[in-house]
């Protein structure tokens, strides 16, 4: 079991792969606070994801994401869910290698099609879910091979929250021995 975490505990992957629900279960198996990266957006912008899209774009959305992750990246330890698309940043990687174990949770196109298909809150999803797929497909293509730098990878699969975290704890536990 892994005994003290002195480094923040990055959680990477595209919406869907589990960062939320996985990050709550294992904060608190570990005694670490919980933090969110896209409620962190919403908190410092005063607005929803969707309305931060709409008010200024895509660019102007990672541009904030950045400031976000990189503010939180140089905290205290604590279990860091990232947004999906915010470990794709040069800055956010190499901050994360600094200061964080990161974890890239893995799902394959089934997975993120079921956990995201009729979810009105995930801008970056908008549309018809018959579209869906093509966009997942898309973001698995254009990211996957960012989180593939993740200093640890597991996978999510359709089964319990608890039985993923017990994966990740072990591979924590096998990073830190290795370390």
């Amino acid at each position: 079991m892994i005994n003290k975490i002195d480094k923040i505990i990055l959680l990477v992957g595209l919406m869907g792969s589990g960062k939320t629900s996985v990050g709550k279960r294992l904060a608190k198996r570990l005694n670490l606070p919980f933090v969110d990266g896209d409620q962190e957006i919403e908190k410092a912008s005063g607005l929803s994801l969707v309305d931060v899209l709409k008010c200024f774009g895509e660019t102007e959305y990672r541009a904030g994401e950045m400031r976000v992750m990189k503010r939180l990246l140089q905290g205290a330890p604590c279990v860091l869910a990232s947004g999906g698309g915010s470990f794709v940043a040069e800055q956010t990687r190499a901050l994360a290698k600094e200061n964080a174990i990161t974890i890239w949770l893995k799902a394959d196109i089934n997975v993120l099609y079921h956990r995201t298909a009729g979810r009105k809150h995930r801008p970056f999803l908008k549309g018809s879910d018959s579209e869906l797929k093509s966009k997942l497909e898309k973001y698995i293509s254009d990211e996957y091979p960012y989180y593939s730098e993740a200093d640890i990878i597991v996978e999510t699969r359709e089964e319990q929250v608890d039985l993923t975290v017990n994966r990740v704890i072990e591979a924590v536990n096998k990073f830190l021995a290795e370390s």
